[in-house]
């Protein structure tokens, strides 16, 4: 056995997967919020609350999946239902009037809801706050990949943490934020919070009943896509996505608005369809699912820089920046990912 697995093993469970745990913590928020330029180096003190509802209820969502042994279709369940949690109860963006300057406040908005910024968020913080962090770093920690991190007092600390990092960013972002951009007071319908209770209850649910769905077959003979398709396909996937988001921003959005939620909810489906069928195979291995976690976060960084040149001298420095350590982050799992594909080859 080799040595450094072997101490592993050997290590208070506490211990043993506080870095599996810690990177979650912290991959998740950074890609969600960091690399795609929605939390700027100018306001990196808000990256605190983020761990604690992002990068924690991404911890949440991953140990309900790995104890119910269940699939990737569970996990992408449970992040919209963390999705529906941020735009109905924590920060109600998806509810109240968008405040955000340049943008068309009322493109969408319908039954006192702002449908296609909410269709795009509930795509973006399932796939890029939950199932692309979890991803990458169960990749980091192969050895812990299927295995709960979290003991029991684990569990009640970190959704302790959850809900208070839960209201931290309520009272930042509708009693601090929203009156700094000039927005009126909003106070939801107590209908439409029910709603999102009922919606996560739901999801939650939907998570745990379909927990066998999808998963490889070991009489499974049938390829799937070569893993530099799998990254191309999720770049490509990706970064359309963002142009649904794009719509409210740019000068001249597509109308009716109805078109673009049609077409983004097509586009998911293709998409979840398509990964689905390919993950599901046997054949589909560690580098088809690194290739395809790197292509949907560089899908995620690229993004900003359409609008970069407006941005503070500061934000820029360190957006490359972080892009920069990045890349060489993804090079180095690679070639751990290629080391460990090549050996179970031989």
């Amino acid at each position: 056995m080799n040595t450094s697995i072997a101490y592993e093993t050997q290590l208070p469970t506490k211990l043993r997967f506080a870095g599996a745990i810690w990177t979650l913590v912290l991959v998740s928020p950074f890609i969600g919020e960091i690399l795609s330029g929605s939390t700027r180096t100018s306001i990196l003190f808000v990256f605190i609350p983020e761990m604690m509802v992002w990068g924690v209820g991404a911890l949440l969502c991953r140990e309900l999946v790995r104890r119910w042994r269940a699939g990737g279709v569970s996990l992408l369940l449970l992040g919209l239902a963390l999705s529906i949690a941020e735009e109905f109860i924590i920060q109600q963006t998806s509810l109240a009037p968008l405040p955000f300057p340049g943008s068309h406040a009322d493109y969408g908005r319908l039954w006192g809801l702002n449908l296609v910024y909410l269709l795009f968020m509930l795509g973006y913080e399932s796939v890029w706050v939950v199932v692309v962090p979890v991803q990458l770093t169960e990749l980091f920690f192969p050895m812990q990949a299927n295995q709960p991190w979290l003991r029991m007092r684990g569990i009640i600390v970190s959704s302790i943490v959850f809900l208070l990092g839960c209201r931290i960013a309520w009272y930042g972002w509708t009693q601090q934020a929203r009156p700094r951009l000039h927005a009126a007071p909003y106070h939801p319908p107590l209908t439409l919070l029910a709603l999102g209770f009922v919606l996560i209850a739901l999801l939650i649910v939907a998570a745990y009943s379909v927990r066998k769905f999808a998963l490889p077959k070991s009489d499974d003979s049938r390829a799937t896509i070569p893993a530099w398709a799998a990254g191309l396909m999720a770049f490509v996937m990706g970064a359309a996505w963002f142009e649904v988001i794009a719509q409210i921003f740019v000068p001249h959005p597509v109308h009716p608005f109805w078109v673009v939620i049609i077409a983004g909810v097509v586009w998911a489906g293709m998409a979840f369809t398509l990964f689905i069928r390919w993950s599901s195979r046997p054949a589909w291995r560690e580098i088809h699912g690194f290739s395809a976690a790197v292509g949907a976060t560089l899908a995620c960084m690229a993004t900003p820089y359409v609008t970069i040149s407006t941005w503070p001298r500061v934000d820029v420095i360190g957006k490359i920046s972080f892009d920069v350590m990045v890349v060489i982050g993804f090079l180095v799992l690679g070639r751990k990912v290629l080391g460990r594909s090549k050996t179970t080859r031989n």
